[in-house]
């Protein structure tokens, strides 16, 4: 069949998997989170797949949980992205290369200028993932005692994404004219001092990089609250969704695209990517055999660990036997907490298996055969449940090489995915328009 919808498909990099035991499973790359030759590699199979991006996930902390957990984790150091995506875009030439940054425990000068020089370095290849930071521990790092509260993280976000677009709209598109005979530079008129003064921030401007080669790098968000669907409905161009079962994630696509469209924007300027864990085996009874053993390598230690992160209080002296009890509400993340809630009480699970579930992934999930796996995409795609997804692998190099050898060819035969890249940046690739400078409009291209 052809389609007029087509998939997008990110990578969603932590740098390596999102899953707790990745590292343990057989033929896996245990030092694959500080090895450039494999990461070089997993960005080039990638390509080699067509995905829209890399999309690496970040922390400005160690992971908050007990070292007895920490001490399992794979995640608990990893590259600096913009150390690592600058050198993955000097080997790969298509492939979008996204960096999280906190809008709480950054300044937006450092942001604009990271991100313009990533656009430049990439060729126009670079993605901001817009986060208000959900580890707490994040503030201490930070010379602050107690984690900023969430209302006031999200009022912050709003105001630090309108300084870091205005910082890099502060050259014209033609302002560098470098007119060797005159010995003229750049043009003064077209260099805009921004001169900001808000409730969090004061920054004068300009920014010392010219404009970004997309205008702007394309502007990711994760929230699912209240705010940060609010917040992705005015400003991303990319949302990584959580999308636990269809019928949710088809009343979340409704919700924020009809959000966009009462501000005025057009809803096919973002693309709603929710996060996929893929399995990938012969038939399904493989696939289902490969993720049991996988699931089965998380240790309780960190599976309880990861239960108290998700909820946002310490779940380590619940009954592990018993039902998740009745958890406060808490400063951290809004979304993360309700989902775990949620997944207890739908399927009744106890402390312990619902830890289990959480300790390895707990959130959508594919596991099957190339053709169940591509049924299951063109289903979330073509009943508005998403316009593709940001793919969890579970295990490298096979678990990624199955995707993109196996389930990619399938979803090229079945016309729902792109067999070559439609443009050299990231914008072109996704089929966003290149923003106008809101201070030289004419000289948008």
């Amino acid at each position: 069949m052809s389609s007029s919808r087509q998939l997008h498909l990110g990578a969603f990099m932590r740098p390596v998997s999102i899953h707790t035991a990745w590292w343990r499973y057989p033929g896996g790359m245990p030092d694959a989170n500080f090895n450039f030759a494999h990461l070089k590699r997993f960005a080039q199979t990638l390509e080699h797949g067509r995905f829209d991006a890399f999309f690496m996930a970040d922390h400005l902390a160690v992971l908050n949980m007990p070292i007895e957990a920490l001490k399992r984790s794979a995640t608990v150091t990893s590259f600096d992205p913009f150390i690592l995506l600058p050198a993955l875009a000097v080997v790969t030439e298509h492939l979008g290369l996204i960096a999280t940054a906190s809008t709480t425990y950054n300044e937006p000068y450092h942001v604009a200028r990271k991100f313009a020089s990533l656009d430049h370095l990439s060729g126009g290849r670079a993605g901001w993932n817009v986060v208000t930071s959900g580890n707490p521990d994040e503030a201490m790092n930070f010379g602050l005692e107690a984690h900023v509260e969430h209302a006031t993280r999200y009022r912050r976000a709003r105001e630090f994404y309108d300084v870091v677009t205005g910082l890099w709209d502060s050259w014209a598109d033609d302002a560098f004219i470098r007119d060797v005979e005159s010995g003229v530079f750049f043009d003064p008129g077209k260099l805009h001092v921004l001169n900001h003064q808000g409730e969090f921030l004061k920054v004068r401007g300009p920014l010392n990089v010219a404009r970004p080669i997309q205008g702007w790098p394309v502007i990711v968000q994760a929230g699912a609250s209240e705010a940060g669907r609010q917040l992705a409905a005015e400003t991303a161009e990319v949302i990584f969704a959580a999308g636990s079962n269809l019928a949710n994630a088809r009343a979340f696509y409704a919700d924020v695209k009809g959000r966009m469209e009462k501000l005025g924007r057009n809803r096919d300027h973002l693309k709603i990517l929710p996060g996929a864990f893929v399995v990938v085996g012969d038939t399904v009874d493989e696939a289902r055999e490969k993720r049991a053993r996988l699931d089965s390598l998380v240790h309780y230690d960190s599976a309880i660990a990861s239960l108290s992160i998700a909820l946002g209080h310490d779940a380590s002296h619940f009954d592990p036997d018993g039902p998740l009890p009745e958890i406060p509400d808490t400063n951290a993340s809004k979304s993360g907490r309700e989902r775990a809630i949620d997944l207890a009480r739908r399927e009744g699970l106890t402390v312990r298996q619902l830890a289990q579930r959480l300790g390895g992934y707990a959130g959508l999930a594919f596991v099957g055969t190339p053709k169940t796996i591509a049924d299951d995409m063109e289903e979330w795609l073509m009943t508005e449940a998403s316009d593709g997804f940001n793919v969890m692998f579970p295990y490298f190099p096979a678990g990624l090489d199955d995707f993109v050898y196996r389930v990619v060819p399938e979803l090229q035969r079945r016309g729902l995915f792109r067999r070559e890249y439609e443009g050299r940046t990231l914008r072109e690739n996704l089929g966003l328009p290149r923003p106008e400078n809101r201070f030289f409009p004419r000289s948008a291209g």
